[in-house]
């Protein structure tokens, strides 16, 4: 074993790691990015932080990338590897001793300074308790001269003796637990000397020399100290506590340090201390604390001739230094841990101790600032540790042991070398895995395109051809075998469109349109593709009801808005056998007001009378319900935001409570008897949940069992619809609000016992602009001066009585009013209301069938106020096909197709709508035939085409049309030869079986106008064409229609 072996296997494994996390981290960012990149191209996702993150890591990728190549160049060769392995093993155990070495050095340091902190913590706690003491003392003592002042001086005679003085000093003496005794001398001139020894009785006596402060009055006697000498003033002690009672006519101005201390006290207005000294008896160390008395209050400015003027006496204090400290440090716990000089610094160059011994210490100390109020002495406490530090064994350890473990790790680097070499083959074996799954998802995206396309196509033809075969003779069985055909083809379209959307979803490649589109005709749309199997079900109600606050423009992604209601409403469909499904769309606003969805619907009842699930409780986890205000902020943020609410309730079977946690799992049925009783993949709520998402809203459900389930889902959308994409919406409902312009300013009379059930009635009534009265019943019909366009009854209103309803037929047709009203019934089924009305030999009236739908309602309205037309109501979607021949009708078109079945199949649909259809097989074809000038209004174009696809052909198209257009600007072409058309612009609409790349996007990138995907329908196609054509006048329109 080497240590050449050691030091290769660490550089190999930090190469190894730095690679690992490189390529780790390339998966995650470009993963995100690249969903990022789709999922939100409209919104900017990355903006400049994104770019400037792209830019930073491609840098770093750059910078691994070379290192990668200088290792496999330099240090991954053999060769190279034995001639340094010994000057990389010295680097190696050089630097590691070098690091121990600096560990212990920083570890030591630490502990050091965390020693000197503590230290330093215990001398200022120390010091600070000293000083809050003395203080504690020194405002006793001050305040002592208050009161000699105020009941000595002040008052005559004095309020004040000796006895008086002694009792107070001795009960308050455990305020000032550091003072010896308390003593006071007055003030007296020389020319006052006399006067005051005869008052007093005894004769003012010199402070002894050798003794200047004595303590304890049986040290000495007083009668043997000398009378004071001649001076000009004399401070003989007149009060003194009883512990220093020998002190008694003392003069303090015949000693040094006391008459010091005196002048300086009444000069300055504050305490002052002497220079430390031995006290009598005890030996210890102590000071004397003086203030001047004055006869008067001063000035806080006050000058010192005013001071000294003022004076009256002197009031001094005991201190015992050494005594005071020793009580401090018995208060703390940890006395015993430090040693505490104190000193008295007013003579810097030779410092009094006051306190503590002189021992020697490690070096170690800190000096504590105190201040025991006299400004002229400077006093210090100098602390330091009893003990010397012990070892650094901690930074000894330590760095011991990161050397130990830097040679343990060599020696287990060698161990591991041959794990290594299997290392880089699995890394490059995973990498050149990656590239097949890279590869794999490629050819999985192609694979579903191709497979939808080739299904499509035939498909195509196939629904087509049934279609063609539709509208020749066909008795009932051949009918309802075609349909039969029909039907499970869209079947299979359906399902294989929910795959494809599942597969777009996993690969985060779905993504929203942003165009305006009216949300009550995608309703009405969607209740005419449920309205006939709503019907074979025997579900007896299928009804819309849209808030009035719902604006009637949004601007959003109309196709999966739809695909979301499709989805919920098939599922009701499916699993409803009686009663009904309610379809409620409202602003959170609304609910978030009131709390309840049916703001403007009666607050008790269902739809069809059967118990339903409470859908309030669908939406109970909604993040927007679960804090306050969150969803009037939204509104409020920005007044473009549309935030709707919208719920699909069913009287079904409900769902069992033990599935309900996997209803919105992809390819997950309830039980595994729904998919053989009603069929299904079990993706679409799956699917629904993503839209919604993307839709930024959020979805869930309340179900239950033999009771029903209610859907309910939020989605955001905006207003201000503008720009080409507003043609889009209003060119869908030019025909909805031409008509129903005819009927504004009307009157109507509805008659249903449900409330529920008349207000829906009611919504779609009132959007023709009829105004609408409801009334429960047959008697409430009152005939009289106001006028009265139409009455609308409930089917189980006429039939409830009979003879009622012929009288009041009758009534209606004789009034004599200008206006006859016209009589509609509302019904679900035709034959038997027809054959009800044979039978009471009254002409029957108008029926609508149900659900209600405002196209079929102004439709079945116009037909009867018009007088004209069998009565009755329209098939689904015989609107959007008579509308679509108006469109079309002499419209040269220009169909292209590489398929000659799909060739047939477009152009008989179009021609069945009175179009002028032009073939073709080739795109260079279609380029021939659209050059200007030509009479082609419209061109269906074939998305893939051998030899030139639809999107190069398109190309090529706009080129001509554009240079073609810039030289009929610039004059060089004329007008006339040309058909005096100044520019020139065919329609060109996609049309292809490739859902997945025949996107909105793409087709307009490349001058297309739109695309309708195959197979298609007389609605998919009205959509588009719509955008270019007008159609006929209304008038022109029904009488054809009628012929």
């Amino acid at each position: 074993m080497s240590l050449f072996h050691v030091i290769g296997f660490g550089l190999k494994v930090g190469y190894q790691l730095l690679m690992s996390c490189c390529w780790f981290l390339s998966l995650i960012s470009l993963n995100l990015l690249s969903k990022g990149e789709v999922m939100t191209t409209r919104t900017n996702w990355l903006g400049d932080a994104g770019r400037i993150w792209i830019k930073l890591w491609d840098l770093i990728l750059e910078s691994g990338y070379k290192f990668h190549h200088y290792y496999s160049q330099y240090i991954g060769s053999r060769k190279v590897r034995t001639n340094w392995w010994r000057k990389l093993l010295v680097a190696w155990i050089g630097f590691w001793i070098v690091a121990s070495v600096w560990v212990f050095w920083y570890m030591n340091s630490q502990a050091y300074e965390k020693r000197k902190e503590a230290l330093a913590s215990m001398c200022d706690e120390r010091a600070r308790m000293l000083q809050d003491q003395f203080n504690v003392s020194m405002n006793h003592i001050q305040s002592m001269s208050v009161l000699i002042s105020t009941f000595h001086h002040g008052k005559n005679p004095s309020a004040i003796d000796q006895n008086t003085f002694a009792r107070y000093t001795e009960r308050t003496a455990f305020e000032r637990p550091l003072t010896s005794g308390v003593a006071y001398a007055v003030r007296v001139l020389h020319s006052e000397r006399k006067q005051f020894e005869t008052e007093q009785g005894w004769t003012i006596k010199q402070m002894d020399d050798v003794e200047q402060t004595p303590v304890h009055e049986d040290e000495y006697d007083p009668a043997d100290l000398e009378p004071s000498p001649v001076q000009e003033e004399y401070a003989p002690v007149i009060f003194a506590q009883d512990t220093i009672a020998h002190v008694i006519s003392v003069d303090l101005l015949s000693g040094k340090e006391d008459r010091e201390n005196v002048l300086r006290a009444r000069e300055l207005g504050k305490g002052v201390l002497t220079a430390p000294f031995p006290l009598l008896k005890t030996n210890r160390l102590g000071v004397i604390l003086t203030f001047a008395v004055y006869k008067r209050d001063l000035p806080p400015n006050g000058t010192p001739v005013e001071r000294i003027q003022a004076t009256a006496g002197y009031l001094g204090g005991v201190f015992d230094i050494e005594s005071l400290v020793e009580k401090l440090l018995q208060q703390l716990a940890s006395k015993r841990t430090i040693l505490v000089n104190v000193y008295d610094t007013t003579n810097i160059t030779h410092p009094i101790s006051m306190y503590g011994s002189n021992m020697s210490t490690d070096g170690l100390h800190h000096i504590s600032a105190l201040n025991f109020g006299d400004p002229f002495r400077k006093h210090e406490m100098h602390c330091r540790f009893k003990q010397k530090p012990p070892w650094p064994w901690v930074a000894i350890t330590t760095s011991i042991g990161i050397l130990v473990i830097a040679l343990l790790m060599g020696q287990i680097f060698h161990a591991t070398m041959n794990r290594i070499a299997k290392v880089e083959d699995d890394y490059h074996q995973m990498m050149e895995l990656k590239k097949r799954a890279e590869a794999a998802d490629v050819a999985k995206s192609q694979f579903l395109a191709t497979v939808s396309h080739e299904i499509r196509t035939p498909m195509n033809g196939v629904l087509g051809m049934l279609q063609m075969l539709m509208d020749t003779d066909l008795d009932e069985t051949q009918q309802d075998y075609v349909r039969t055909a029909r039907d499970s083809g869209k079947a299979l379209v359906s399902l294989m469109n929910e795959v494809l959307d599942q597969a777009k979803i996993e690969s985060g490649k779905l993504e929203l349109e942003a165009v305006c589109f009216d949300l009550r005709a995608i309703l009405d749309d969607v209740l005419s593709l449920f309205s006939g199997k709503s019907q074979e079900k025997g579900v007896e109600q299928l009804a819309v009801y849209i808030s009035d606050k719902v604006p009637k423009i949004l601007v959003g992604d109309p196709g999966r808005f739809r695909q979301i209601i499709t989805n919920l409403m098939g599922n009701s469909i499916k699993f409803t056998e009686k009663g009904h499904i309610f379809v409620t769309v409202h602003l959170v606003e609304e609910v978030v007001e009131s709390m309840e969805a049916e703001t403007e619907l009666p607050s008790s009842g269902t739809l069809s009378g059967l118990p339903v699930a409470n859908r309030r409780r669908s939406w109970e986890g909604f993040r927007i319900f679960s804090q306050e205000g969150s969803a009037t902020s939204l509104s409020s943020s920005s007044s473009d935001l549309i935030n709707l609410i919208v719920s699909v309730e069913d009287t079904g079977q409900g769902i069992p409570f033990e599935s309900q946690s996997r209803v919105f799992t992809p390819f997950m049925q309830v039980g595994s008897s729904i998919t053989r009783t009603h069929g299904g993949t079990g993706i679409g709520l799956s699917i629904s949940k993503c839209l919604v998402h993307l839709m930024k809203g959020e979805i869930g459900f309340v179900s239950l069992p033999q009771i029903g389930s209610t859907f309910t889902f939020t989605a955001v959308f905006t207003t201000g619809c503008s720009g080409l994409n507003d043609q889009k919406s209003q060119q869908i409902n030019n025909q909805p609000n031409s008509i129903s312009s005819e009927f504004q300013g009307m009157r109507a009379l509805l008659v249903d016992p449900t409330p529920i059930r008349a207000q829906v009635t009611k919504y779609h009534i009132q959007r023709l602009g009829v105004h609408v009265e409801v009334i429960r019943d047959l008697n409430d019909i009152k005939v009289g001066n106001t006028i009265i366009n139409m009455v609308f009854i409930e089917l189980e209103v006429w039939h409830k009585d009979s003879g009622l309803s012929t009288l009041i037929v009758s009534e209606l047709n004789g009034t004599n009013c200008k206006v006859t009203p016209k009589v509609f019934l509302l019904s679900k089924a035709i034959s038997s209301t027809r054959i009800n009305f044979s039978a009471s030999g009254v002409t029957s009236p108008f029926v609508i069938m149900k659900p209600l739908r405002a196209s079929m309602l102004a439709a079945s309205l116009q037909r009867a106020m018009g007088g004209g037309g069998n009565r009755g109501n329209y098939r689904n979607g015989e609107v959007h096909a008579l509308s679509l021949s108006n469109l079309l009708r002499g419209r040269k078109v220009l169909v292209v197709d590489d398929n000659r079945v799909n060739l047939r199949v477009a152009a008989g649909a179009l021609k069945k709508y009175g179009a002028d259809v032009v073939i073709a097989e080739r795109g260079k074809e279609a380029i021939s035939l659209l050059t200007p000038p030509h009479h082609f209004d419209a061109c269906f174009m074939d998305i893939q085409m051998p030899e030139m696809d639809g999107f190069e052909a398109t190309k090529r198209i706009r080129d001509v049309e554009l240079s073609i257009n810039n030289r009929l600007q610039r004059g060089d072409l004329s007008l006339e030869a040309y058909e005096n058309v100044s520019i020139w612009h065919v329609p060109i609409l996609a049309m292809t079986a490739d859902v997945i790349q025949a996107t909105n996007e793409e087709c307009l990138k490349c001058g297309m106008d739109g695309y309708v995907s195959k197979p298609f329908e007389a609605e998919q196609v009205y959509t588009e064409v719509s955008r270019f054509f007008h159609a006929e006048s209304n008038e022109d329109y029904w009488e054809e229609s009628s012929d």
